[in-house]
């Protein structure tokens, strides 16, 4: 029986505290951080303390500590203890006294009570208490969970009840997953750009036990002891592999009863909220142990430190003062701050202190401070565009941040205002999720406004303020602006198009389902402009597609027709299937399967088309990267229309977009056809003028673009963008043209001038605070802050002194001077913490790093343009050795008050402890041998016990050609004898530096580089370098022998391909007698759509290479071995170290060119006196098309040598390039690089031009830059084949039509407004014979076949015998075969051949996308190929072509073309939607004139549109409804009455 009167008690117990009675308790409660494992350090704090629990007859329970005594731990566990903290036990004794009171009943804490004075620190503490208090008790069961109400907000928490009958007592366990809350109570600093990774195992984990032992009372149980224990475990790395962790221990036992009452203070109790935590500012606070709490009065003195102490070079300390003086800024008023300023305003060093730590007090009052003295003229809009934005980045979003970011500003600090303004916006609807749409309304009307007024920069201005701000009350506004969604789209530019879905993109982190709607509808539009369409494939990819749209995408890319849309989405997909980021496995998976639905040729397609890179790298240790790159080509330019490229990184369970840039080339384009009008022979200063007159005249035209525009996002906010405009060429032409700014900059170089640059930057300043079971917060943050210096002198000389009246471009032509001297440092701070960081209480576990650089330089430079010369001096600087060093130390620190504990985690055992030293010294000198200088440190082998050790080692490598020897030493104590992960290895103390010093030897002067080109480098020449006459001899006959077995007719191999002879040519052009035992052969077949040339004229080319490789490779043998002997250098380079005892020391390299031998030499060799080693690089062009290079080094250049050929030809019909590698003997490292080399090499889409390409550069005489520019063009040139009815477009498309008599027909024309170029085809169905027809500028020029051969007339006037003819060398007409050939590159026709039977026509790089005709436009889309000059796309050949004719006008002359294009009438009678209607061509038909009749005709397939039968209006603009086929006239015969 009592058995079951003890179970009833158990179900229906719950603490209670009886009124009248005073509960005395025992409490002892600690927090301590560390590494788990015992004997290292940890940091902590611990209250002990009886506490009197107290219910009045108000139904209150009052609380209060009775002796509390507080104590802090820094020492090595558990060896050490906790010692009393004295001053902070005082210093909260009255607050810990006083007594709180709050509301209690059926074991559920309410309301908390507390006075003013009681700070929140305090009343935290007391519900650490109350949370042992709390118990949700089900009177049915003994086991179950829920979600219950404590200190870290609600947590599911489980309860487990037993009962022990026989010692009447109830035992109960409650454990809480503190992963697991619905209202998690935390508060981060500066975390709002970090994305919380779902499928990323957590770094930070935590869970808390609650063990109570109850002793059952009537109706209620007592509380007897309540043991609470609470683990949180945060890495970096993965948690499973070792973490640190901060531990709650408390500990209430009760004591007695007795009725001492519980006296509240005589004031007023405030409500303080409810058993949850409350944040104060402990996030306000830096790294105590760098603080004594200095008073804002002392802001001077360090203000003062500041600026005196970092102008020489940065001072070590100065990142530590930096964050001190923001500290005491942040606890300053906003009057104190402005007495700072008022005071040191008008000294420009203080004066950028004091702007530089404004922006991180991370307080509104940073942006008033920035507005008022705006507004007071007292900064300039230039001088405040970077403190504003760095503020915007750190201030805390609140009503009044974002009310002082806005004011009325001047148009350079409009865009950094606005981007601004969006990011605070998005970081304010971050904190609060009820975020106002009040907030970007303005923004929203903004958007309307400006479309309304075509202001159409204003809109892009206020598009990307609302993608900074990612607020989805915007989505709509945006969404307007895209075609298809609003009225006024379809009128507003592709810029605006692009701008309104790129501001989607942070919107569809909050809202992604209906981002991809409209995203995908876009992309789905074939009528919309491709590059819009590949931005929204983009959009729809980043928002983490899930498998049923990517399967849509890859069936609406096998329907496709634009190719560069294709290729983009299917790199795209392709990039993704290797995706490791777990954020992205999903997406991964399903282009996995859709890369399975698109054809394998789209991978195949070359580098001119759209694409998108992915790359990611995660590992186990739950840290990775990802890069993406997408560029967007038109095929029209040379330049890819845009350019996008991110960095994002994954760490501690969060991902970040770190950088994205991009870049538009908008009107590079347009003004780079301008430019190229300028003739080739005009002096380099007449060629100048040119082009600023040519870009005058592009900025003079309305509708010129920007050259290009350049966007910067960081953590995901946009926070620049730029347009390189008219505004800003006018301002360079200005300086340029300007007589006075050169005259100023002259100055300025001979007085000399110095400055002084010194930047300081808080770089980061991140972290979390959760509450703990113990009442404190428990703090994880990083601080990183910088200091940057450089101190310059620069003073040049100017030899003759120009005249007042020259232009900078005249410095060139002068003798100029420069001395210059620099001494940039940096010295770099960060602090990692975790632990207590209160206002009082603070005790924490802390990594803190440093870092500092100082690199001085002292330079004297000539340079000497006329006579060829520059010489660059490197001087010694004195006084500085260790240009590098810093150190990572990890130790647990506690404060009580201005006290401070510091314990490294290792610990330091000088006596136990063993050491392993290593110096290991390496040095090289000229002569490629090795001298090992004397150890610094004794090699000892100890035997080694368990436990940290000590770890120095040094290593050294010194020059004795330069005189410089560098050491680099690394110390370091860790704990990765408990554990090898990461983690431990970064626990300890570590410690670098890098020195630099004088080599032993002879005192170097300096250090002296000196280039000669032209016909003064034989003069530098200090090492002649030439052969022994009679080894010279007897090395050629070796070579004529191995020629001879090659070259006679009979001998074996005699019938090899071009590829063989190649490689025995190859075997035998060694020196030695002994062939290449290794050889490595790289093809790559050119498969794109650019630059190809036929079967045909290709084999012909390999064929006579054959022959001519043969008879060009034999007379390069009987030349010298080095060309010092019959040829001037062309360039001599020395880096030489100037000694004290004069002696030569350092390297020399000379070039020589030989014309007649097309041969290039270069040798580099070492200037110490009877040093033999050296380089020899040999480079010959065999022919036209094949090319050979041959380097060796060693002594005498006989130790190593490896050949290289290079060649072009045909294989398997389609263009094709070998490379091939043949070596003798080569360092193992070098081999192994050549084979990784050349296995990416083949993989990248290239083509040497080949054939006549050497023949056609003569036209451009000595004008080195219109060669190159001729070789890349021809390179990627569009080719069109057309031979009799057949046509292979500039696309690859072929097919077949039939020509109508006598009319002219456009094979190729530039559709730009310029219309550079016109080719036309005239046939005459009589002779079967046609007439080609060239319009160039004012040229016409006339090709025609005749009798032999064909003839060619320009205006009218026969030219055959006046072949090459030359057009102010821009256009070349010469003879090519049996026919003529017509190059215009700089008007985009790149040739124009004609041999009576096939004509083909190439057009430039640059017009891709521009043309139009019968060839089509060259943009790489052929699917598309058919487009008639109405834009449609016809779905016959015949028609299509046809739509390309010049009709004529009148039938009364019978030799010119007697048909025009109309539109039919469909003969049969059609009902379409049960309505009989009457249908017209919407694509003309080619029919003869009026009183003309056809003679010869054929059937067309065209399309019909359709119309009620009494209607009919504008059909041409009208949709076809079918197909159908229809008559085309050509050829006819007109009766002599016609009209």
């Amino acid at each position: 029986m009592k058995v079951l009167v003890l179970a009833l008690a158990v179900a229906i117990v719950a603490p209670e505290f009886n009124p009248g009675q005073t509960y005395v308790y025992k409490y002892e409660g600690s927090l301590l951080g560390g590494l788990p494992e015992e004997g290292l350090a940890r940091a902590g704090v611990k209250i002990k303390s009886k506490v009197l629990i107290r219910r009045e007859a108000d139904n209150f329970i009052r609380l209060k500590f009775e002796s509390p005594e507080i104590f802090e731990y820094s020492g090595i566990w558990p060896k050490d203890a906790f010692m009393p903290a004295t001053k902070l036990t005082s210093a909260l004794s009255a607050q810990l006294l006083t007594p709180i009171k709050f509301e209690y009943a059926n074991g559920v804490v309410g309301k908390v009570y507390a006075p003013a004075a009681v700070s929140e620190t305090v009343v935290n503490l007391y519900r650490g208490i109350l949370d042992i208090f709390q118990m949700n008790i089900k009177k049915t069961q003994n086991v179950y969970d829920l979600q219950e109400l404590g200190v870290q907000g609600v947590c599911k928490t489980q309860y487990t009840v037993r009962d022990d009958s026989k010692a009447e007592r109830i035992y109960l366990t409650k454990s809480k997953d503190l992963n697991m809350c619905q209202e998690q109570i935390m508060k981060d600093l500066s975390l709002e750009y970090a994305e919380k990774c779902v499928e990323c195992e957590a770094t930070l984990k935590g869970a808390s036990s609650f063990n109570y032992v109850l002793k059952p009372e009537t109706n209620s149980a007592k509380i007897l002891q309540a043991t609470v224990r609470e683990i949180f475990e945060f890495s970096l790395f993965n948690i499973m592999n070792q973490a640190a962790q901060m531990e709650s221990k408390l500990n209430l036992t009760f004591v007695e009863l007795n009725n001492t009452p519980v006296e509240l203070l005589r004031a007023e109790y405030l409500e303080r909220g409810s058993l949850q935590y409350k944040f104060s500012n402990e996030l306000q606070q830096t790294p105590f142990q760098l603080l004594k709490r200095e008073d804002t009065r002392q802001i001077e003195d360090l203000l003062n430190h500041l600026v005196t102490s970092n102008i020489a070079k940065v001072h070590e300390e100065a990142p530590l003062k930096f964050l001190q003086l923001i500290q005491m800024l942040r606890e300053a008023k906003y009057e104190q701050i402005l007495a700072l300023w008022n005071q040191y305003k008008d000294k420009q060093d203080y004066r950028h202190w004091i702007l530089s730590a404004i922006p991180s007090i991370r307080q509104h009052n940073s942006l008033r401070f920035f507005k008022d003295k705006y507004l007071a003229n007292e900064i300039s809009a230039a001088a405040l565009v970077g403190p504003l934005m760095v503020s915007i980045q750190w201030v805390k979003a609140s009503p009044e941040s974002l009310r002082e970011s806005k004011f009325n500003q001047e148009p350079i600090l409009r865009t950094a205002i606005r981007l601004g303004y969006g990011t605070l916006v998005r970081k304010y609807c971050q904190e609060n999720p009820a975020c106002p749409a009040e907030l970007v309304k303005p923004a929203n009307d903004g958007l309307t406004e400006f479309v309304e007024r075509r202001e159409y920069d204003e809109v892009i201005s206020l598009l990307k303020l609302l993608g900074n701000a990612a607020h989805p009350a915007s989505r709509k506004s945006i969404q307007k602006l895209l075609p298809g969604f609003g009225n006024a789209a379809a009128n507003l530019p592709l810029k605006v198009h692009i701008e309104a879905l790129l501001a989607l993109k942070n919107i569809a982190k909050k809202e992604p389902k209906l981002v991809q709607e409209t995203a995908m509808q876009v992309f789905m539009d074939r009528d919309l402009h491709p590059e819009l369409r590949m931005v929204a494939a983009m959009v729809l990819f980043e928002t983490k597609l899930p498998m049923g749209l990517v399967i849509s995408l890859a069936d609406s890319i096998v329907k496709e027709r634009q190719m560069q849309i294709s290729s983009f989405v299917y790199s795209y997909m392709k990039s993704m299937t290797k995706s490791s980021a777990p954020d992205y496995a999903s997406v991964a998976a399903a282009c996995n399967v859709a890369i399975r639905i698109l054809s394998p040729r789209l991978e195949r397609l070359s580098y001119r088309y759209s694409r998108a890179l992915y790359f990611d790298s995660y590992n186990p240790w739950m840290i990775g990267a990802s890069a993406s790159a997408y560029y967007i080509n038109d095929v029209a330019s040379v330049l890819p229309k845009t350019i996008v490229a991110k960095a994002r990184t994954y760490l501690a369970g969060a991902s970040t977009d770190i950088v994205e840039f991009g870049v538009r080339t908008e009107g590079i384009q347009e003004a780079m056809l301008k430019i190229r009008d300028i003739p080739n022979n005009e002096q380099r200063l007449n060629k100048m003028k040119m082009i600023m007159k040519a870009l005058s005249q592009w900025r003079a035209e309305p509708s010129s673009q920007p050259l290009a525009s350049v966007s910067v996002k960081i953590l995901g906010q946009e926070v620049g963008f730029a347009s390189l405009d008219k505004t800003i060429v006018d301002q360079f032409s200005k300086i340029v043209a300007s007589q006075t700014d050169g005259k100023k900059i002259l100055e300025a170089l001979e007085s000399g001038f110095s400055r002084h640059f010194v930047q300081p930057l808080l770089i980061a300043e991140i972290g979390r605070a959760l509450p703990t079971a113990f009442g404190l917060p428990m703090e994880l943050s990083l601080y990183t802050a910088a200091v940057a210096s450089c101190v310059s002198s620069v003073q040049a000389g100017v030899s003759p002194r120009p005249a007042d009246n020259f232009h900078v471009s005249q410095l060139l032509m002068s003798d100029i001077n420069v001395r210059a001297a620099f001494m940039p440092s940096v010295s770099a701070h960060t602090y990692a913490v975790m632990g207590v960081n209160t206002a009082f209480i603070k005790a924490a576990v802390v990594a803190k790093a440093n870092a500092y650089t100082i690199t001085p330089a002292k330079i004297e430079s000539r340079l000497d343009m006329i006579k060829g010369n520059f010489k660059l001096q490197l001087l010694p600087v004195q006084g500085i050795d260790k240009i590098a060093f810093g150190q990572l130390e990890t130790f647990a620190v506690a404060k009580d008050m201005e006290d401070i504990r510091i314990t490294p985690l290792v610990p330091v055992e000088t006596g136990s402890r063993a050491s392993r030293e290593r110096s290991i010294s390496r040095s090289s000198s000229q002569s490629a041998s090795s001298e090992i200088l004397p150890a610094e440190h004794d090699h000892r082998m100890q035997e080694e016990k368990l436990g940290p050790k000590d770890f120095t080692r040094k290593m050294c490598a010194q020059s004795l050609t330069y005189g410089i020897k560098a050491c680099a030493q690394v110390q370091s104590r860790n704990a990765s004898y408990i554990s090898s992960s990461p983690f431990y290895a970064l626990v300890g103390k570590h410690a670098f530096e890098i020195t630099v010093s004088p080599a032993v030897g002879p005192a170097i002067e300096r250090i002296e580089i000196d280039v000669q080109v032209g016909e003064k480098a034989a003069e530098k020449i200090i090492k002649v370098i030439h052969s022994n006459e009679e080894e010279e001899i007897l090395e050629d006959k070796n070579v004529l022998m191995k020629l001879k077995k090659i070259l006679v007719p009979g001998l074996k191999n005699n019938t090899s391909s071009s590829s063989s002879s190649s490689s025995s040519s190859s075997s035998s052009s060694s020196s030695s007698s002994k062939k290449p035992n290794k050889m490595l052969e790289f093809m790559g077949i050119q498969t794109w759509t650019s630059g190809r040339q036929s079967s045909n004229s290709s084999s012909s080319s390999s064929s006579s290479s054959q022959s001519s490789s043969k008879l060009s490779f034999i007379p390069l043998h009987f030349q010298a071995k080095y060309l010092a002997n019959s040829v001037a250098p062309s360039m001599t380079v020395l880096v030489r170290a100037i000694r004290t005892d004069h002696k030569m020391q350092g390297y020399q390299i000379v070039a020589y060119v030989d014309k007649v031998s097309n041969r290039v030499q270069v040798i580099l060799a070492n200037l110490t006196e009877d040093n033999q080693w050296r380089v020899c690089a040999d480079g010959v062009i065999l022919s036209k098309h094949k090319l050979m290079a041959k380097v060796a080094w060693g002594i005498e250049c006989k130790q190593y040598k490896t050949e290289v050929i290079a060649e072009t030809g045909i294989f398997d019909q389609k263009l094709a390039a070998r490379l091939k590698f043949a070596w003798d003997k080569i360092p193992k490292g070098l081999e192994q690089s050549i084979k990784r080399a050349l296995s990416k090499i083949v993989k990248l889409p290239f083509y040497l031009p080949y054939g006549e390409t050497a023949a056609e550069l003569e036209m451009y005489q000595d004008n080195w830059g219109n060669k190159i520019s001729h070789i890349l063009t021809k390179a990627a040139a569009a080719e069109c084949i057309v031979r009799n009815d057949d046509v292979t477009s500039f696309n690859r498309k072929s097919f077949s039509h039939e020509k109508p008599h006598l009319c002219g027909q456009i094979l190729a024309q530039d559709c730009t407004p310029d219309v550079k170029f016109i080719v036309l085809e005239r046939k005459d169905q009589a002779t079967e014979q046609r007439e080609i027809t060239v319009k160039i500028s004012d040229i016409l020029i006339e090709i025609y076949p005749k009798s032999v051969g064909v003839g060619v007339r320009i205006n009218g006037k026969e030219i055959d015998t006046s072949l090459p003819y030359h057009h102010e060398q821009v256009i070349e007409i010469k003879s090519k075969e049996q026919g003529i050939i017509i190059l215009a590159p700089k008007f985009g026709l790149q040739e124009v051949f004609y041999d009576g039977s096939t004509v083909k026509i190439k057009v430039v790089d640059w017009m891709r996308g521009l043309t139009c005709g019968l060839c089509g436009r060259a943009d790489g889309e052929p699917k598309q190929e058919f487009r008639t000059p109405s834009k449609r796309v016809s779905v016959d050949s015949t028609s299509y072509a046809h739509s390309w004719v010049l009709g004529g006008e009148s039938c009364r002359d019978a030799s010119q073309c007697l048909m025009k294009l109309e539109s039919v009438k469909l003969e049969k009678q059609v009902n379409l939607e049960g309505q009989n209607s009457k249908c017209y061509s919407v694509d003309r038909v080619l029919r003869c004139l009026p009183g003309c009749m056809p003679v010869r005709t054929t059937s067309v397939r065209i399309g019909f549109h359709c119309v009620p039968a009494d209607s009919l209006s504008s059909i041409h603009e009208k949709s076809s409804d079918l197909i159908e086929s229809a008559e085309a006239h050509l050829a006819c015969r007109c009766t002599a009455q016609c009209s």
